[in-house]
């Protein structure tokens, strides 16, 4: 994975607030920032693409040429629907 430079600028408070959590927590300044916006993405919901992808494929569901999809969703005909 490739590692991007992200920077943020914070107040004077801010900032010896983050050293003094990051000093609580035995960590660098970044590495607490990383792990607060991992948290907060996590509380979000935040799913990764990848994630997404594997849950759908654990669904297991009818796939077909997009454009079939489309013609028998249009006609009303679902091969696989049950009465």
């Amino acid at each position: 994975m490739r590692n991007h430079r992200l920077q943020v600028l914070v107040s004077e408070v801010l900032y010896h607030r983050l050293r003094e959590a990051a000093g609580r927590s035995h960590v660098a300044v970044a590495a607490w920032v990383r792990e607060a916006i991992e948290e907060r993405l996590d509380r979000e919901g935040f799913v990764s693409p990848e994630e997404a992808l594997a849950a759908l494929r654990k669904l297991e569901g009818p796939t077909a040429d997009i454009d079939d999809m489309i013609a028998e969703i249009g006609s009303g005909r679902f091969p696989d629907a049950r009465a």
